[in-house]
C-alpha cells in the first residue's frame, strides 16, 4: 500500500507543477494588454477618394461658395478652358482639378452669380456645391 501512495503522490505533484506552469503565463495566446498600448497606432486612411476627396479638400477652405465646373461634350478641361474660367472668375481663390481633369472645383467667397456665371454656363457645364 505504500507503494500506490507514493505513486499517487507523484502524479499529484506533476498535475500541480503543470497547473502552476500554465497559469503562469508561460504558455499563454492571450495578447499583452502593455503591448498594444505602447505600439504606435496607425493613422486612419481616409474612406474619401477622388472627386469627394478633392470637393472635400476645397470645402475645408471654409469658402462661402463651391463650384465645380465641366466640358458640356465630358472631355477633359485643357488649358483654354482653363484660361476662360481664370478670366471670368478672377475671384476664385482655390482651383482643384479632379476626375482625371474632366473637372474643375472653385472655391471662393464671391458670388459668382453677381459675376459672370452666366457667360460661364454659356460654354461649361456650372454645378453649385455650396450647400450640399
Amino acid at each position: 500500500m505504500p507503494r500506490t501512495l507514493k505513486s499517487t503522490s507523484l502524479i499529484l505533484t506533476i498535475l500541480l507543477a503543470g497547473v502552476l506552469l500554465t497559469s503562469c503565463g508561460g504558455g499563454s495566446t492571450a495578447p499583452n494588454t502593455n503591448e498594444s498600448s505602447t505600439a504606435p497606432s496607425s493613422p486612419a486612411s481616409s474612406p474619401l477618394v477622388g472627386f469627394a476627396k478633392d470637393l472635400d479638400y476645397v470645402r475645408k477652405g471654409q469658402y462661402t461658395y463651391v463650384w465645380v465646373f465641366a466640358r458640356k461634350d465630358g472631355k477633359p478641361l485643357d488649358k483654354d478652358d482653363g484660361a476662360f474660367l481664370r478670366k471670368n472668375a478672377p475671384q476664385v481663390v482655390d482651383w482643384v482639378t479632379s476626375e482625371e481633369g474632366k473637372k474643375v472645383i472653385a472655391g471662393t467667397n464671391f458670388d459668382l452669380a453677381l459675376g459672370n456665371l452666366e457667360l460661364i454656363k454659356k460654354q461649361l457645364i456650372a454645378e453649385d456645391y455650396s450647400n450640399k
